[in-house]
């Protein structure tokens, strides 16, 4: 017995040097490091294990890979903009919020764009499937999950048919979001010419593991004139195909005009980082045209990962929310802040800032749900009206800031968003659009339950506890 407990002992003192060391190595927020310690002090030798596909961090190499590049289409965007500068100007908090996304991304600000909006997936897909058999130059798409099912195969069939047209066609893909490689899927379109890589993946695919660092973004370019960003993966399930999720609700922007310029620039970096050396793209004028549309909307589009310490997007949120004088309108199918973002939003209460919180009806990840629920609570008693979604799933990410700013992308308002994946969002300064985007948020309350504190005082002691659990493995989540 004395000699088991000596190894016992052993192992125990040497999985807590190891702990301290594996989170200390790398730079960390101070929530993120306690919560592995705990989850690699109290679960000895397993606790790595999980640290293994849900802890390591990025190589440096491949941070090399995304920020030794430049930011391409820059001086095209820039000669394209002169059109514009003169006749549209922005008010004090969006000049403000424009010049912090220039000064902490590089995001260039385009000026008359035009935009269209999608709710429902089968209203997306008939306009994307219609403008990519419309595509003569080149198809770009950037996805974290695109599913081997009905409209994912019909996503690639359309795809093999313009690339054999002549049609340049890349598409980069998450392998975890799309459930594994799909090799099968791709083959065809392989065959026919395409290009397509999952995001960086390495050749030996059990060192690539891991839960985090996902490609988040859902990025669609066609002939460098049309673009699409958004909430929508491709799937059946964003079709009101499935019994689990029920009825997708889900925001998405088509964008024509120069912000497509930015989104093209999104996706080059993306590319050149995942791609081979012999299939990395290059800066020539088809891909980036010069383009004069007589839109009304101001735009941005910001991206944000792991590649950077800087978290573009989570500041632009912050900023947005520190800049409101009347509202606040979140939608999230996760609601995790961060301290910052939480005591924003508390303020924001406290100064009479009215703040409206939608979020799902069901979970999709039980834990991350149950964190949810319990930020819903703090909000509501601090006087935020909090709508639950009960028409189906609600997966999107929608930001609207006193009826002038939106923000709609790829981010949830969750930590994992802010520094664990690789998002883009689009931010609009317009208050026409805004508008627009009420409209749909005033047909959103008709299918919400405006949640009371009564109504978490009715759920039992266990969901209770399970909340609170939750809320303490937020950071890691």
């Amino acid at each position: 017995m004395s000699l088991l407990l000596i190894i016992i002992s052993s192992i125990l003192v040497l999985n807590a040097a190891l702990a301290f060391v594996t989170v200390f190595w790398s730079k960390r927020e101070v929530s993120r490091i306690w919560a592995w310690l705990v989850v690699l002090v109290f679960l000895p030798v397993f606790g790595f294990v999980i640290y293994w596909f849900a802890g390591r961090r990025i190589s440096d190499k491949k941070i090399f890979d995304f920020t030794s590049q430049e930011i391409v289409g820059r001086e095209q965007i820039k000669d394209n903009q002169k059109y514009y500068n003169h006749h549209l100007q922005l008010n004090s908090a969006s000049k403000m919020l424009a010049q912090l996304f220039q000064h902490n991304s590089g995001a260039m600000l385009t000026y008359g764009n035009d935009l269209e909006t999608f709710f429902k997936g089968q209203d997306f897909f008939d306009d994307l499937f219609a403008e990519i058999e419309k595509a003569t130059d080149h198809i770009h798409l950037a996805y974290f999950a695109i599913a081997n099912d009905v409209i994912g195969n019909r996503l690639i069939d359309l795809l093999v048919k313009k690339a054999k047209e002549g049609v340049e066609v890349r598409v980069i893909y998450d392998a975890y979001g799309s459930h594994g490689a799909h090799i099968s899927m791709y083959r065809r379109l392989l065959h026919a010419g395409g290009v397509v890589y999952p995001f960086l993946t390495r050749r030996f695919q059990i060192l690539a593991l891991r839960i985090n660092f996902r490609f988040h973004r859902k990025i669609v370019v066609i002939d460098g004139k049309v673009g699409y960003i958004g909430g929508f993966n491709v799937g059946d399930q964003y079709l009101w195909k499935s019994k689990r999720f029920g009825d997708w609700r889900d925001s998405q922007l088509k964008i024509i005009g120069d912000a497509v310029l930015s989104l093209q620039s999104r996706f080059f970096i993306d590319w050149n980082a995942t791609a081979n050396a012999n299939d990395k793209l290059a800066f020539l004028d088809h891909y980036f045209p010069a383009t004069q549309v007589n839109g009304v909307h101001p735009i941005q589009i910001v991206s944000s990962g792991p590649d950077s310490l800087t978290a573009q997007i989570k500041q632009g949120y912050l900023k947005m929310i520190t800049l409101a004088t009347k509202s606040i309108t979140i939608q999230t199918p996760y609601l995790i802040p961060d301290q910052t973002i939480y005591e924003s939003l508390m303020i924001a209460l406290a100064a009479g800032v009215k703040v409206r919180i939608f979020i799902p009806d069901r979970p999709d990840h039980p834990f991350v749900y149950r964190a949810t629920q319990y930020y819903a609570q703090e909000f509501i008693d601090a006087g935020a009206d909090v709508y639950r979604y009960d028409a189906g799933f609600l997966h999107s990410k929608l930001l609207v800031v006193d009826d002038q700013i939106v923000s709609i992308g790829s981010a949830n308002l969750d930590i994992r968003s802010f520094e664990l994946s690789f998002e883009s969002n689009a931010f609009i300064y317009s208050s026409y659009f805004a508008k627009k985007i009420e409209k749909q948020i005033a047909i959103d309350i008709t299918k919400s339950k405006l949640l009371t504190k009564a109504d978490f005082a009715k759920q039992g002691f266990f969901m209770t506890v399970l909340q609170k659990f939750s809320r303490l493995l937020s950071p890691i989540l």
